[in-house]
C-alpha cells in the first residue's frame, strides 16, 4: 500500500462537543482510539516514545481503512507538561507500564484519567498516585496490529462481543461518564457503562487468561485451535473460572459470561476451536497473546493469586481486593 493513497478525513463539526483528549500510549489500542476520535473531529493528541515516536513524527499516524491509507489529524507529543490540561486522558499502556505512566501523569492538572488497562490492582493504589477522583476505570474493545512501517491495521470489536466498557469506581453514574459516553457515541465507538468495573475486569481475565495459555501451551501457536486436547483443557479452565466467580459473587459481568457455566464441555471446546481458527481469533486473540506474552503471563499470576486469596479468606469478590 503506497503513501500516495494517503488522505485526510474531516467530518462536519455540527453539533460536536468540543473537548481536548490525550491518548497516552501509541500502541495498537491507543493509535486506533486516537484515529477514531480525531476523525470524529475532537482535538486529539497522542503521547509516544522510542521507535514509535520517531515513526509518528516522521510519517504521522497512518492507518488502514477499507482500501485507503489514512493519515489521522492528531498532535504527536513526546512529553506531557503538567499544565497541559485535557478533558480526558486515555491511558492505553500495558499492565507492566501502568505505574510508570501514572507516576508521569501524577502532577498533570487534568481531572480524568481513563485507565484502559488489564489489571486487578486496587483502584485506590492508582488514586494514591494521581489523586482521589481522577481515575475512571475502563477497558477497550479493539484489536489489530502495527506493521514494521508503523501502519496501523486495527478495528473495534463488535458491540455484541466487547464494546468499550467503563464505570466510576463507586458504580454510580456521573457527569463525566455522561460526557465520556457522548464522546464515544459521536466517534461511533460502541460502549457500555457497567456498575462494577472491577468485577467486569475479573470476568474478562477469567476468559482471556486461559485463551492466552492455550496459545503458549500448544506445539504450534498458530494452530492451537486444531489441538483438541488444548481446546478441551481450555474449556475446562473457563468453566472452572466462571463457576467459581459465579459462586463467589452471585453474578457475572457481563451476564453473557454465564454461557461458560452452562454450555456442555464438549460444545464449549468445539466453539473454542472454531473461534481460534477464525479471522476474529487471529486478529483479536492470537495477535495480542503473541505480542504481549510477558503481560499475559503476569495477568495469569494476578488472576490465579486473586482466586487463591478469595478461597483462603472465604470472602466475596468485592472484599478480596
Amino acid at each position: 500500500m503506497k503513501l500516495t493513497h494517503v488522505r485526510f478525513t474531516e467530518r462536519s463539526k455540527r453539533g460536536l462537543i468540543f473537548m481536548r483528549i490525550l491518548i497516552y500510549g501509541a500502541g495498537v489500542i491507543g493509535s486506533l482510539y486516537a484515529a477514531l476520535l480525531a476523525d470524529a473531529g475532537y482535538d486529539t493528541s497522542i503521547y509516544a516514545r522510542g521507535k514509535r515516536l520517531e515513526i509518528l513524527k516522521n510519517n504521522g499516524l497512518l492507518y488502514k481503512k477499507d482500501q485507503d491509507l489514512i493519515k489521522a489529524k492528531i498532535k504527536i507529543l513526546e512529553e506531557v507538561p503538567d499544565d497541559d490540561i485535557y478533558d480526558f486522558i486515555l491511558l492505553t499502556v500495558r499492565e507492566n507500564q501502568l505505574y510508570e505512566a501514572l507516576t508521569e501523569l501524577k502532577n498533570n492538572k487534568s481531572n480524568t484519567i481513563v485507565t484502559m488497562v488489564n489489571s486487578l490492582d486496587s483502584y485506590k493504589k492508582w488514586e494514591d498516585i494521581v489523586g482521589t477522583g481522577k481515575i475512571l476505570p475502563a477497558f477497550p474493545g479493539a484489536g489489530g496490529s502495527i506493521n514494521d512501517d508503523g501502519i496501523l491495521d486495527a478495528s473495534l470489536t463488535p458491540r455484541i462481543i466487547q464494546p468499550t466498557t467503563f464505570a466510576e469506581i463507586s458504580g454510580n453514574k456521573s457527569e463525566r461518564t455522561k460526557h465520556f459516553s457522548k464522546i464515544l457515541k459521536h466517534a461511533r465507538i460502541p460502549y457500555q457503562e457497567v456498575k462494577n468495573m472491577h468485577m467486569w475486569q475479573l470476568c474478562h481475565l477469567a476468559m482471556v487468561v486461559p485463551i492466552a495459555d492455550a496459545y503458549y501451551e500448544a506445539d504450534c501457536s498458530e494452530r492451537a485451535g486444531r489441538d483438541w486436547k488444548i481446546m478441551k483443557k481450555t474449556a475446562k479452565r473457563l468453566k472452572r473460572n466462571f463457576n467459581f466467580l459465579r459462586k463467589q459473587s452471585g453474578r457475572l459481568s457481563p451476564g453473557k459470561m454465564n454461557i461458560f457455566c452452562f454450555l456442555p464441555l464438549s460444545i464449549l471446546a468445539i466453539m473454542l476451536a472454531i473461534t481460534f481458527e477464525s479471522s476474529f481469533g487471529e486478529k483479536f486473540m492470537y495477535q495480542h497473546a503473541m505480542k504481549a506474552p510477558d503481560e499475559m503471563r503476569e495477568l495469569h499470576k494476578q488472576f490465579y493469586a486473586y482466586v487463591k486469596r478469595m478461597k483462603a479468606c472465604g470472602c466475596n469478590v468485592k472484599n478480596a481486593v
